[in-house]
């Protein structure tokens, strides 16, 4: 039997770096190698000698390395709606851009997630989600070509693969022509599945099982919906408690809030995540703290849409799993981490807690190895350690927006956005100097104009 090739080696010496592990290691000056797509050591110092097969090295002086950023919560194709209904609450707000929503078609949903994407990643995202819902009659391919726009910029990705069969007539918000059956939802979804999910270590394509949410989505949906994705193995993720607005839609349709009527549906557990959470009491907080149910909190949005301020520090001590999330372009037009890092610090020191409520390790931490735990994804990423998968980033905080902060990880968080100096993912450089090295920026920020000129124009000769 031949003997396997060596691993090809970055090495990454004189930086400052936060692993982010379960005991916050940090290093003033170390170094990382990554072999082939993983972390195979890293510590304080230069890296060892005799390393074989190095293919580069970076000399990290200036800079911090931490985990790639990891997101939890987006709608891609709403890159092409930004700037739209900008003095809306929720329902409002989704009345108003649904009737424009479900004209979308493959060309724009594949624009919009490389705009999206390109976004996230020359921002530090390594690991992107997509919790794509609008699926109109005829309108081609859309799960595809999300999926392939996000390997061709090179990213870890997952798809929830996103449902609604509540309509306007059925006392829904949506649209009668923009939602599908109960039985062709769940059809496609498995097909979705089947097709682009992959289960394996590393994997760079994985798809949850994500109706809309409750106001959109039938309770049978929810049900089978959880059936099903627990019959392929996947996890699932919806929207909850966002609004008032829901919860007291919840109440009058259901008879109980949203936490107990996800719980009748099967969708409390360690395999299920929910965007928003913004009005949980006490005993909805102990219920997902009980069953690990996780959650993606979307700070940005949430202020946006007068949403409201989640109870991120009561989460947390009750051992709630939480990420961020970007949220759609529509509800946050920014469309990268970095702000949601600074905004979920910022945001939460409005509410109780005031400044104790959370620090810039804490938001870190909600980031990276806390995106990785609601994913269910941490023994892979969320955190640089030997074993795990080489997502990472340098951010260079020499600069003038940084060079006075003497913490690193307080520059990036209270500080402006850092610029990237380069980010890995899976070992693979996808940022170099602040540049995607996978697509044409002036490309997509052209064809992204284009085609939301063009929806415009659909949506308005209807």
């Amino acid at each position: 039997m031949a003997p396997s090739a060596a691993p090809s080696r970055i090495v990454i010496e004189n930086a400052a770096i936060a692993t982010v592990d379960a005991n916050d290691t940090e290093y003033a000056s170390g170094y990382v190698v990554v072999a082939d797509n993983k972390i195979e050591s890293i510590g304080a110092g230069q890296a060892p000698a005799g390393l074989e097969n190095v293919v580069r090295r970076v000399d990290g002086t200036g800079h911090l390395v931490t985990p790639g950023l990891i997101n939890t919560h987006h709608h891609f194709y709403q890159w092409i709606t930004r700037g739209l209904a900008t003095d809306h609450n929720l329902f409002n707000w989704l009345v108003a851009l649904y009737p424009t929503w479900a004209r979308i078609d493959e060309q724009m949903a594949r624009v919009a997630a490389q705009g999206s994407l390109a976004m996230m990643a020359r921002g530090g995202v390594t690991t992107a989600m997509d919790h794509h819902y609008v699926y109109p009659k005829g309108s081609g391919d859309l799960s595809g070509a999300i999926i392939g726009a996000a390997s061709e910029m090179g990213v870890r990705f997952t798809l929830a693969r996103g449902s609604m069969d509540r309509s306007e007539k059925d006392g829904g918000l949506p649209p009668d022509f923009a939602v599908e059956t109960l039985e062709g939802a769940l059809a496609a979804t498995e097909e979705t599945v089947r097709k682009h999910h992959d289960a394996s270590f590393g994997a760079m394509t994985q798809v949850a099982v994500a109706p809309c949410s409750p106001f959109s989505v039938s309770t049978e949906l929810m049900r089978q919906g959880a059936e099903l994705a627990r019959r392929l193995g996947v996890r699932l993720h919806t929207h909850g408690s966002e609004t008032v607005e829901e919860e007291k839609f919840c109440h009058e349709l259901f008879g109980m809030g949203p936490t107990d009527y996800f719980e009748s549906t099967g969708w409390l557990g360690e395999d299920v995540w929910m965007a928003h959470c913004v009005h949980m009491n006490d005993s909805d907080i102990a219920a997902f703290a009980r069953t690990g149910t996780g959650v993606a909190h979307c700070p940005s949005s949430n202020a946006r849409l007068a949403a409201g301020i989640a109870r991120v520090p009561d989460m947390l001590k009750a051992g709630v799993p939480v990420g961020l999330g970007v949220d759609g372009t529509a509800s946050n037009e920014s469309g990268e981490l970095h702000t949601e890092l600074r905004n979920a610090l910022l945001i939460n020191r409005l509410g109780v807690h005031r400044e104790a409520a959370l620090n810039a390790r804490q938001a870190l931490r909600l980031g990276t190895a806390g995106g990785a735990r609601v994913l269910g994804r941490a023994a892979e990423i969320g955190s640089l350690e030997p074993g795990k998968l080489a997502d990472l980033v340098l951010w260079k905080i020499d600069g003038i927006g940084h060079s006075s902060i003497a913490d690193p990880v307080t520059a990036i968080v209270f500080g402006a956005a850092a610029p990237v100096t380069l980010s890995l993912v899976n070992g693979k450089p996808v940022v170099e100097d602040g540049r995607l090295l996978h697509a044409d920026e002036d490309a997509i920020a052209r064809d992204a104009r284009q085609e939301a000129q063009r929806l415009a124009r659909i949506a308005a000769e209807a």
